[in-house]
């Protein structure tokens, strides 16, 4: 294992203490919590705050989406573990500007279940809550059963548009309505082409040939939907906007946002190669690209690969993805 750790059983207290001598006018730790991180002006009064959270490994997500115009609040697990339901309590509590807290976050059964009791505490503490349950991963289950589909890279749009619609000072129930909107017209994709290692393992999660992919790999290193020797990057361009367009299915005349996400190990070259296919696909089907983003917004670790996800916009979605929005590893431009 060659990694730039000191004890792999440190790893995430180290990384949350770089962070925050990286930007300390970003992000401050809640006191007394030290994997809760809330931005620095936090509690903003009488916005809905919105709090993330999940297992380290994947930044920019979670940790990457706090700031304004996005987020308010995350709590942090070990590496693809989930945060402990106290982490997410304190991080709750430290956003809480009186007009209540929206848990959005991934749809694994940990973080679900420790959500649940932080928003049980919450409750007994006062404090408003609602969840929105990203589920985007197209590949872990058909459209018919989404409810056990995992969330991945999606997530990222449901962050953005829901931490701007709070920033209109929209009320919770407006903020959960939009975030769910914005989860049920998000499909996304992954293919791998290596595994990662987690470092308190030492060794690699999978196995799989030099000259292999896998079509619908997890972010964990969950099993795919096919495995098969590497193609160029169009013909894998092709297998994956087939999975997504067909999903919800996005149809002609639709107006989509486009993200390209790099899995940890993949140069932007060959997302940029993957994003230029992508791009005359849906030409060809007549579906209109408003917006793409193209980088490493959700990664696991070391691993080689790319993820495709698209969101069917509507006039709303349009104006809140192009509010303005700031973290250390997100500016928008317009």
């Amino acid at each position: 294992m060659k990694k730039f750790i000191n004890d792999p059983m440190n790893v995430v207290d180290e990384t949350i203490a770089g962070l925050l001598k990286a930007y300390p006018n970003h992000l401050k730790l809640v006191t007394g919590s030290p994997r809760s991180l809330v931005r620095v002006d936090a509690p903003v009064k009488g916005k809905v705050g919105i709090c993330t959270g999940g297992g380290s490994g994947h930044i920019p997500v979670f940790l990457g989406y706090v700031g304004p115009g996005l987020l308010d609040g995350v709590a942090v697990g070990n590496v693809f573990s989930s945060p402990s339901s106290d982490a997410m309590f304190a991080a709750t509590k430290e956003v809480n500007g009186g007009a209540g807290v929206l848990y959005l976050f991934g749809n694994y059964g940990g973080d679900k279940m420790n959500f649940e009791m932080s928003a049980e505490m919450a409750e007994m503490a006062n404090i408003p809550v609602k969840m929105s349950i990203a589920a985007d991963d197209v590949a872990s289950a058909p459209r018919s059963e989404k409810e056990r589909r995992r969330g991945v890279a999606g997530i990222f749009f449901a962050y953005k548009i829901a931490g701007a619609k709070a920033d209109t000072r929209a009320d919770l129930d407006a903020v959960k309505a939009t975030s769910d909107r914005v989860i049920e017209n998000t499909c996304t994709i992954g293919v791998a082409l290596t595994p990662c290692i987690i470092p308190a393992v030492g060794k690699p999660n999978f196995t799989i040939g030099d000259d292999e992919m896998e079509v619908g790999m997890g972010i964990h290193g969950e099993k795919g939907i096919e495995r098969t020797k590497i193609k160029p990057a169009d013909e894998v361009a092709a297998i994956m906007a087939d999975r997504v367009v067909n999903d919800l299915p996005f149809k002609r005349g639709d107006e989509v946002a486009v993200l390209v996400n790099g899995l940890g190990a993949t140069p932007p070259e060959e997302l940029f190669i993957l994003n230029s296919k992508f791009s005359d696909i849906l030409k060809g089907q007549g579906i209109k690209v408003f917006r793409t983003y193209v980088g490493e917004y959700a990664t696991s670790m070391e691993m080689a690969g790319a993820s495709l996800s698209l969101l069917r916009l509507d006039d709303e979605m349009k104006k809140l993805l192009l509010a303005p929005a700031f973290s250390p590893f997100l500016l928008q431009w317009k």
